[in-house]
Parts: C-alpha cells; structure tokens; sequence
C-alpha cells in the first residue's frame, strides 16, 4: 500500500502531506485516499510549521483560552499556543497562555471532560484542532461536546478539510478539497467500492490506518 504513495505540496507553507490512493473504512464513512499525517502530527519540525501555517488564519484581538486537540493534534497544538501568544492572542484566564486539552470519549461514541478539565472549557474562547476534516460528524460532535459545557468556538483548524465551514463556523486549513480534486468520501452503506466488490484497504482513524491482508 505504501508504494502507492503520493506526495503534497502546500502552496503556503513547507509542508508535505503524503496521501495513498485506495478504498479506506472510517468510523463514519468510506474514502478514496488515506492522508498520511503521522509526520505533521508527531515530529518537531513539522508540527512547528503547521502551527505557524495555522496561526495564519486567526486574525482578531480575541484572547485564546483554550485548544482543543482531536486526533492526536497535541504536537500541533502546543506549538500553535505558542505562536498564538507570541501574535498577542494571550488568555485571560491562564497567565497569558493558552491550554491544550484533549476530550475522551465514552462507549457510545460522545466527547467528554473530566471535572478537573471542565474549567478549561467554561465560558472560554476555543479552537478545536484536528488532523482532518471530511463528513463534519466530528465537528458536531465536539461542538455539542464544548457547547455542553459552556465553552465558545469561534475557529476549527485542520491540516486537511474537504469544506471551509460548519454550520456558520470557519473550518481553516492547511491543505483543501482542490488540492485533491478527486478526493470523495462515501456512506458506508452507499460505497461504489463496495458495490463493484472492491476490498477495503485499510481501516483508518485520526491515529493513522490498519491494514487489512486480503488472501
């Protein structure tokens, strides 16, 4: 499967993103290209320029409490707290810095914060960040979740997102829907992969793909 591999360049920034061709199970849909993101997500470098690509987009006197970091966006995060400091989006709350907080998530498939964590999200200002952005299930979901407690959204960031927002909300990101053209996510059940009996690839999710071996 990696020897499919394709790679992306941002026009903005000095990032790659590596991208693989196939048919992928998600959680909630079917897709067409696996982004590998393992790298912008773990490794120094390049989480420090996703975060300065990111910070980019946030152009407003509001402070920044709080980060909330889906799919395994905590690198990413932390460097954009910096940077969102250094650009003057100091929190109130936390002596001028800016938490990084990520939700668990219960059995039935819902967000959640701990009592101790729950301060982080009321009556705060909050960016949700995440690897990737397609269907907006996630999205809604961490929005009910911040919503439940009381916390503001006013930004979600992503390394990729097929749409640029979410119910009235901006979704920015680093790579987009035009940087791959034919990318297409699919209802599970509505699959022209699975109707043409074409095995799936790989399981996948915001912490990267499980390969299936097909005899």
């Amino acid at each position: 499967m990696k020897s499919r591999t394709l790679t992306l360049n941002s026009k903005t920034s000095s990032i790659n993103l590596e991208v693989i061709p196939g048919h992928f199970a998600t959680r909630n849909s079917h897709i067409n290209y696996y982004l590998d993101i393992t790298k912008i997500r773990v490794r120094q470098n390049e989480a420090k320029a996703a975060a300065a690509r990111i910070v980019q987009d946030y152009k407003s006197d509001k402070a920044i409490d709080t980060i909330v970091c889906l799919d395994g966006t905590e690198i990413i995060g932390a460097f954009l707290a910096e940077r969102l400091s250094e650009q003057g989006f100091v929190s109130r709350h936390y002596n001028d810095a800016a938490c990084i907080i990520t939700p668990e998530m219960d059995q039935m498939g819902q967000f959640f914060f701990r009592s101790n964590i729950i301060p982080m999200i009321k009556d705060k200002n909050i960016i949700i960040l995440m690897a990737s952005v397609t269907t907006g299930i996630t999205i809604k979901q961490a929005l009910d979740c911040i919503g439940f407690y009381g916390g503001n959204v006013f930004g979600v960031s992503a390394v990729f997102s097929m749409i640029d927002e979410f119910d009235g909300l901006p979704i920015y990101s680093i790579f987009h829907k035009k940087d791959i053209p034919d990318y297409c996510t699919y209802n599970r059940h509505d699959c022209p992969y699975c109707r043409h009996k074409i095995p799936v690839d790989a399981l996948v999710n915001g912490n990267g793909y499980s390969e299936i071996k097909h005899r």
